[in-house]
Formats: structure tokens, C-alpha cells, sequence
């Protein structure tokens, strides 16, 4: 048996989703790379104690990796038995994290809320492996 036969016909969506999520990973790292030559923030230091707008280009790629392997894990078992719905809500936590940094960036931490609509696809695919797990349970 071969992977494409145990996995769901949409799964490939999921994928495209984790081929968005790397793009958006990229792009905040980079930007990273880039304030750390503007505001001559040097390794290893992670904050800057003398601009606040690097520190906020810093948040808004750490934030984002603090919370990115609990989105993958749930992701991930959410898409094993509902691809498509699954697909559609990382696409939505995705699309967020882009709004969360660009609010973020302007140097007003309150403009980060900009991507506060991404919790419905982190809250969607945990709702949704919650019920991947009660249904292998037999509970539903």
C-alpha cells in the first residue's frame, strides 16, 4: 500500500497549505534579517535596546514560531479526516500571520490584533482533531 492510497483524495490541499505556511516563515525571517541591518541589531542578541521597531519585527517572527508546531501537530490531524475543512482554516491562520506582522511592524504592538482572525483556523483545526480523537475513541 502506498501513501496516496492510506491518504485523503484532498490531502494535497493540506499540503499546499504547509508549502503557505513555509512561504510566510520565510518572508518574517527574512524581514528579520533585513531590521537586523537596519537597526544594527547584531547576533546573538534577540532584542534591541534601543528601538522598539526592531523589537516588534522580532515579536511578531518569534510569536509566530512559539505557536507554529502546535498549528502543524493540530493541522495535521484535523486534515486526516477532514482535508478540505482543515485546509481552509490553515489557509485562514496563515493569511493572519501576514496581517499579525504587518500590524506589528508599524512599531504599535496594539496594530498586531490586525490578525486576531486567525484563531478561527487555529481554534478550527483543534475543534477538529478534538473530534478525530473522540471519533477513534467511539465516543462520536
Amino acid at each position: 500500500m502506498e501513501i496516496l492510497d492510506i491518504l485523503p483524495a484532498n490531502f494535497g490541499y493540506v499540503i499546499l497549505t504547509y508549502f503557505y505556511s513555509w512561504v510566510m516563515l520565510t518572508y518574517l525571517g527574512v524581514n528579520v534579517g533585513r531590521a537586523r541591518k537596519k537597526y544594527d541589531v547584531k547576533y546573538p542578541t534577540m532584542y534591541s535596546d534601543k528601538d522598539d521597531v526592531f523589537n516588534c519585527i522580532q515579536r511578531a517572527h518569534q510569536n509566530t514560531l512559539e505557536v507554529y508546531p502546535q498549528w502543524l501537530v493540530f493541522q495535521t490531524i484535523a486534515a486526516l479526516v477532514y482535508p478540505t475543512a482543515a485546509a481552509v482554516l490553515g489557509v485562514i491562520w496563515v493569511t493572519s500571520r501576514f496581517s499579525y506582522a504587518w500590524g506589528y511592524y508599524t512599531g504599535n504592538p496594539a496594530k498586531r490584533m490586525n490578525g486576531v482572525y486567525g484563531y478561527i483556523g487555529l481554534f478550527g483545526v483543534i475543534i477538529l482533531s478534538l473530534s478525530v480523537a473522540l471519533q477513534l475513541l467511539g465516543v462520536i
